[in-house]
């Protein structure tokens, strides 16, 4: 590759492909005309007098080549051929000739690709949980299967599902009417499907970031069951829901909350406050409520409201007092480093109050 503009003299190049041919293109250099002697001169001539001097010629020639092809806005030059020529009044010179293109890199894809995803979406009654989609596959095709929170032990035998998928552009793909087939998990918790061919393309797999499943419904030895509700999104952020469920579950989508009235349970259903334990997933409440009964959301609604970190800070000393003694030296420092960043980096506000925010969020699901 020279100037990024790749050179050869074959008509493609090995891992890439031409996507557009921008035509014939050609360059010359010339020797002086005192540099043969009589009209008569050939290249073994040329070579016998001045090697240096051919060497260099051809390089000009080769030079031009190229600027021609970025003029043309080429990636690179095929078919590239070179000629030596006499010229008038005892010159010498070389034609380099070719055809500019443009191309792309082929991606390549190990013979063993895996990803999985968690699932951003949840019912809050008691039907089977999509929890994870699974993806597995080589540089042919990618297989797909599909893991359940079963809340009753039950003998599901099959789920039919939408499933859609979110890549880092935020382009959505979605799949209807997808048949998981269960045949190993008989009475277990959590039960996978098996796999099935999915319409992923290998190239778009490392793209993927999120996965939303709809269920339609769902077959057991006592029936089968439609499933008409509209789940509920997720709130959490993809780093939040992973740390969620490492610490309460693979089923847990929410944090705990309550306001004295009703509770949220980690898998999302609200509970009255009279009741004791979870009716979908039978958490007790008393085991999953945060140590900190601070309302700390109260407080970061108060601190959007603000423009430069030094109001945030004021905000958070109107509520020092409330905050667990273990957390206020933490949040102390994040608006002194903030504060010292916003002098020489500009407006801070956004990253402090993410910092913020993080606090309390991995308070909350850290008994």
């Amino acid at each position: 590759m020279a100037d990024n503009i790749l050179v050869t003299t074959g008509a493609s190049l090995e891992g890439y492909s031409i996507t557009e041919y921008l035509g014939f293109i050609s360059s010359q250099a010339i020797l002086g005309s005192n540099f043969i002697s009589g009209i008569a001169a050939n290249v073994a001539d040329v070579a016998r007098k001045d090697t240096a001097k051919l060497e260099q010629c051809r390089e000009d020639a080769e030079k031009q080549l190229i600027k021609v092809a970025q003029n043309r806005g080429a990636d690179a030059v095929i078919g590239m051929s070179m000629t030596y020529a006499p010229f008038e009044a005892g010159s010498f010179g070389i034609i380099v000739s070719g055809t500019a293109v443009k191309i792309t890199k082929h991606i390549s894809i190990s013979d063993n690709v895996h990803k999985e995803l968690y699932v951003t979406n949840y019912y809050t009654r008691l039907v089977p949980r999509p929890v994870k989609v699974v993806l597995d596959g080589d540089s042919r095709s990618i297989n797909m299967k599909l893991v359940c929170y079963n809340y009753n032990n039950e003998d599901i035998q099959a789920i039919r599902a939408d499933v859609e998928f979110t890549n880092l552009y935020d382009e959505r793909l979605v799949i209807k009417n997808v048949d998981f087939v269960f045949t190993k998990n008989i009475n277990q918790s959590v039960i996978e499907s098996d796999y099935i061919i999915s319409k992923i393309a290998p190239n778009d797999l490392q793209l993927l970031k999120d996965a939303k499943v709809t269920i339609n419904k769902y077959a057991t030895p006592r029936g089968i069951f439609a499933c008409n509700d509209v789940p509920i999104n997720v709130s959490l952020s993809a780093k939040r829901l992973k740390s969620l469920k490492e610490k309460r579950g693979i089923d847990a989508v929410e944090k705990y909350r309550t306001d004295g009235m009703i509770w949220t349970c980690n898998c999302g259903h609200v509970n009255e406050a009279g009741s004791e334990e979870c009716i979908v997933c039978g958490r007790k409440q008393k085991d999953i409520m945060t140590k900190a009964a601070f309302n700390y959301e109260e407080m970061i609604d108060k601190m959007k409201e603000k423009e430069y970190v030094v109001e945030i800070k004021d905000v958070l000393m109107q509520y020092i007092k409330e905050i667990d003694s273990g957390v206020r030296l933490e949040l102390l420092e994040i608006m002194e480093s903030g504060l010292q960043y916003e002098k020489t980096r500009g407006n801070m506000k956004d990253t402090v109050i993410e910092k913020v925010e993080k606090v309390f969020e991995d308070a909350s699901v850290d008994d």
